[in-house]
C-alpha cells in the first residue's frame, strides 16, 4: 500500500498514462468471458445451453449492477483520504467497502428463491432454457459476495493510482474462467453446470487476487478498528453518495434499455439488429475513454482530499486532454474502418447495409460524449454524488423528449441524435457544476 504519509506522485503526463493504459486494458477484458462462456457452451451443438447461459448471466448482471455503487463511491472517498494524508480513513474504508459487499452477496444469496422466481415469472424463455439458467444460477449465486466485495477492493486499488493491479486482478480471474471453462465442459462434459462452475471459481479467485495486493493493509490494525469502521457519520456519507451514484446510474441505463428495447423495436428488424451492432462501437469507445476517467477519480480525489487547487485543476487538465486524444483517435478509426468493424460482426447484408448508413453518428460519439465521461470521473473523484444525479436527471429529460419528438419525423437518425444530444448535455450540464466545484477547494 502507498505510504499516504508521504504524499503522491507529481502529475505528468507520464503518470496520467501510467495509471490510464491499465485501465484501459482492463476494459477491454471484460467482455472476454461472456464471449468464452458462449463460444464454450455453443461447442455443444444445442440452442438451449446457449440461452440458459445468456439468460442466466444477464440476470445476475441486472442484481450486481445494483452495487455498481460500491466501486465508484470507494473510489471517491479512499482518493480523498489519501490525498489528506489520512491513512486510518484509508485502511477503515477499505474494510467497509468489503463488509458492504459481503453482505449485499449473502443477501441476494438469501433472497435467490423469490428473485430468481420473478425473473422467471417475466421471462419468455422456453421451458428447456428456463430448466438450465435455473441450474447455472443456483451455483452462480454463490460466488456473489466474491464478486461484489471485489468492486469495493478494485475502487480502492483504483484510488490509489494501482491499475496494474486491477489489470493484474482481471486477466487472473479472466485466465482461471477459461480454463475451467474447458475443462468441465469439453474435458468433463459439465454443460451449463460446468460453465457457472467456472465463473464462481474465477470471481472468488478475483476476490482472493484484491485482497493479495491489499495485504499490506492487514498488518495495520487500523482494518479491524471497529470505532472507525462503523463511524455513523462516515457511513451516512458513503451511504447518501451511494444512493445519489445509484439514481444516476439507474437513469443512464434507463436511456441504454430504451434505445435498444422500446424505440428501435419500432422501426424494423433490420435497424434493430443494425443498432445493437452499432452500439457496440460506443462500447469499444468506453473502453478508451473510461480509461482516462478513472484516472481522473484517482487524481481529482487526490488533489481534493489535499485541498490543492493547482494539483486539481493539474488533474483536471491532463486527464481531459488526453480524453480528447483518445476521442479523436477512436473516430478517425471508426471513420476509416468502420465499415470492416460492422463487416466482422455480422454477415447479414441487410443489416451491413443499414448498419453502414448511420456509421457517422458513430464517428462523432467520441467527440461528443468525452466530456462526459472525464467529468463524471472527476464528480466521482470529488464525491459530488448530488450533481451527478441532478444533472443525469436533466440529461436523461433531454434524451427522452428529443427521442419522442425526433424519431417520428427523421426515424433512426432522430434517434442517434437523441443519444448524443444526451451524451452532450451529461457533459454541458456538469461542466456548468465545475466552477462550484472548484470554488470549493477554497
Amino acid at each position: 500500500m502507498t505510504d499516504v504519509t508521504k504524499g503522491t506522485p507529481h502529475l505528468t503526463h507520464g503518470r496520467v498514462l501510467a495509471v490510464a493504459t491499465p485501465m484501459v486494458l482492463s476494459n477491454a477484458t471484460v467482455p472476454l468471458v461472456g464471449l468464452v462462456d458462449t463460444a464454450v457452451v455453443g461447442q455443444l451443438g444445442q440452442a438451449a445451453p446457449i440461452g440458459a447461459v445468456a439468460v442466466g448471466a444477464s440476470l445476475l448482471t441486472a442484481c450486481y449492477w445494483i452495487f455498481g455503487f460500491l466501486r465508484m463511491g470507494t473510489t471517491g472517498l479512499a482518493a480523498q483520504a489519501i490525498g489528506a494524508g489520512d491513512r486510518d480513513e484509508t485502511v477503515a474504508l477499505l474494510s467497509r467497502a468489503v463488509l458492504i459487499g459481503l453482505g449485499a452477496g449473502v443477501f441476494l444469496i438469501l433472497v435467490q428463491v423469490p428473485l430468481f422466481d420473478l425473473a422467471f415469472g417475466l421471462s419468455s424463455a422456453s421451458p428447456e432454457v428456463q430448466a438450465l439458467a435455473e441450474q447455472y444460477l443456483a451455483i452462480r449465486i454463490w460466488s456473489a459476495p466474491a464478486l461484489i466485495a471485489s468492486y469495493g477492493l478494485t475502487g480502492w486499488l483504483i484510488a490509489q493510482g494501482r491499475t496494474g493491479a486491477v489489470l493484474t486482478v482481471q486477466i487472473i480471474t479472466n485466465g482461471v474462467n477459461i480454463s475451467f471453462d474447458l475443462v468441465f465442459v469439453l474435458g468433463f462434459g459439465w454443460g451449463v453446470p460446468g460453465v457457472a462452475l467456472a465463473t464462481f471459481l474465477a470471481e472468488w479467485a478475483g476476490l482472493i487476487t484484491c485482497l493479495w495486493f491489499c495485504r499490506d493493509v492487514f498488518y495495520d490494525s487500523a482494518w479491524r478498528n471497529w470505532a472507525k469502521i462503523m463511524d455513523r457519520g462516515r457511513l451516512v456519507t458513503m451511504a447518501v453518495l451511494n444512493i445519489d451514484i445509484t439514481v444516476r446510474s439507474a437513469l443512464l441505463l434507463a436511456v441504454m434499455v430504451s434505445f435498444i428495447s422500446t424505440f428501435s423495436p419500432k422501426l424494423g428488424d433490420v435497424t434493430l439488429a443494425a443498432n445493437q451492432i452499432l452500439l457496440q462501437f460506443i462500447s469499444l469507445a468506453s473502453f478508451g475513454l473510461d480509461g482516462f476517467a478513472y484516472t481522473a477519480e484517482s487524481l481529482v480525489g487526490q488533489a481534493v482530499g489535499a485541498k490543492d487547487r493547482q494539483r486539481f485543476r493539474r488533474a483536471v487538465r491532463l486527464c481531459a486532454l488526453w480524453c480528447f486524444a483518445v476521442a479523436v483517435v477512436l473516430s478517425v478509426v471508426f471513420f476509416t474502418a468502420g465499415g470492416l468493424i460492422i463487416d466482422t460482426m455480422t454477415t447479414a447484408p441487410e443489416v451491413r447495409v443499414e448498419a453502414r448508413g448511420y456509421l457517422l453518428w458513430m464517428v462523432a460519439c467520441p467527440l461528443v460524449a468525452f466530456a462526459a465521461y472525464i467529468l463524471d470521473g472527476v464528480f466521482i473523484g470529488a464525491t459530488r454524488g448530488r450533481d451527478m444525479r441532478n444533472m443525469m436527471v436533466i440529461s436523461a429529460g433531454v434524451y427522452f423528449a428529443a427521442a419522442m419528438a425526433l424519431v417520428p419525423v427523421y426515424g433512426n437518425n432522430g434517434l442517434w441524435a437523441a443519444l448524443l444530444l444526451c451524451f452532450a448535455a451529461r457533459g454541458v450540464t456538469l461542466a456548468f457544476r465545475y466552477p462550484a466545484l472548484d470554488r470549493a477547494l477554497d
